[in-house]
């Protein structure tokens, strides 16, 4: 197992009924922006339960951040916080929120152009304090501090991670999700799902405990994420389902061994040229580099096969590529494609976004650095 420093600060606040906690969470003189999506908050009843745990307090709202948070919405909002003198910001909903409420915490203080934090390496050296509310368990955001923008102006999808931008505290009420249309389901389950693989399907370290966690993770969400599309308001299986996302990107399963992250590296381009959302290009994506570098994850995707969906056999080749089929194959079962081709993006399309991985550095992706731009365009025509 290699070194590591692992520190998770987050306050979580877990189950039924956790938002009329919010009071012992925010101080009492603070001015808070609540930041949220497109409004289904408003329809579900969180937002009036957010409203009446915060009676008394100065509160602003700031709607609108998209589910890839754009750069220029979330400047919208660095101005109005700026304008108002707040001075806290609770992110209510999925993981795009509570990644654009991350860099708008980020750029209020930032001196200079915020848009460097994600191009040229500048460091926050303060933040203003965020909580969140989940509404869509999938990224991990509300306890990890990553986060993924978007700038549509010149189609740039690039994450940015600070030690500083971990939420004082997240709120996951199973409830919340229960209204959730089929699409968001599914691509919460593939993105915590792929989120495990980045960090599991690699080489062995000797990470025994972070393989196990990491195993019996997917396991949950092969056997409850198919449970939450038929039975949407069982509780028990929304509660799964938001605690393995959680626990899927928080750092403790990616302690101390090896890492990839090519499918979400390429995945970036897809959604910033074609607007596919986040879930589906990983869905499309993960198959083909699986198959691409079986060589190089042999031993662990014969770990994966073997204690994940139970195959064994004699001849490896045929075990890898079965675990490998399945793998599609569940994707597929809750919901999502797997091919560009389903979504009308062609062997005509590889170059822009090949050359849009050059562009973003994205040269050496892989737990080897091994993926090139030539072998990312290998994985792309896999995947049409």
């Amino acid at each position: 197992m290699n070194n590591f420093t692992f520190c998770n600060p987050v306050n979580i606040l877990f189950g039924r009924g956790r938002i009329a906690d919010l009071p012992g969470e925010i101080p009492k003189d603070a001015r808070v922006l609540i930041a949220y999506g497109g409004g289904s908050i408003k329809k579900n009843g969180v937002l009036d339960a957010v409203h009446t745990a915060l009676a008394g307090y100065t509160i602003t709202e700031f709607a609108g951040i998209e589910p890839n948070p754009s750069y220029e919405t979330l400047m919208k909002a660095v101005e109005l916080i700026r304008e108002k003198d707040i001075n806290f910001i609770l992110a209510v909903g999925g993981g795009s929120v509570i990644d654009g409420v991350k860099f708008i915490a980020a750029a209020v203080p930032f001196e200079g152009d915020p848009w460097d934090l994600l191009t040229r390496g500048a460091k926050a050296k303060s933040v203003l304090p965020f909580g969140t509310v989940l509404t869509l368990p999938a990224t991990g955001s509300e306890m990890n501090c990553g986060s993924v923008i978007t700038r549509k102006s010149i189609q740039t999808k690039l994450p940015f991670m600070s030690p500083l931008i971990y939420p004082i505290f997240s709120i996951l009420d199973p409830e919340t999700t229960f209204s959730l249309p089929p699409r968001q389901i599914s691509n919460g389950i593939v993105d915590a799902f792929v989120h495990v693989m980045e960090q599991y399907l690699t080489y062995p370290a000797e990470g025994h405990l972070q393989d196990r966690f990491a195993e019996g993770i997917l396991q949950t969400l092969i056997e409850d994420g198919p449970k939450a599309l038929k039975t949407p308001e069982k509780y028990e299986v929304r509660a799964n389902l938001m605690w393995c996302a959680t626990l899927a990107l928080n750092g403790l399963i990616g302690a101390g061994v090896p890492q990839d992250w090519a499918t979400h590296m390429i995945g970036h381009e897809i959604t910033a040229l074609h607007g596919l959302d986040h879930a589906q290009t990983l869905a499309i994506v993960l198959p083909s580099v699986m198959t691409l570098k079986k060589d190089t994850k042999r031993l662990k995707l014969l770990q994966y096969a073997e204690r994940v969906w139970g195959i064994t056999g004699e001849d490896d080749d045929l075990v890898i590529d079965k675990a490998i089929d399945l793998t599609r194959a569940f994707f597929e079962r809750v919901g999502l494609k797997t091919r560009l081709s389903e979504y009308g993006i062609g062997e005509k399309d590889i170059p822009a976004l090949v050359q849009q991985l050059k562009a973003h550095g994205m040269v050496k992706l892989g737990e080897h650095g091994d993926i090139s731009p030539e072998v990312s365009q290998q994985i792309l025509e896999l995947s049409i």
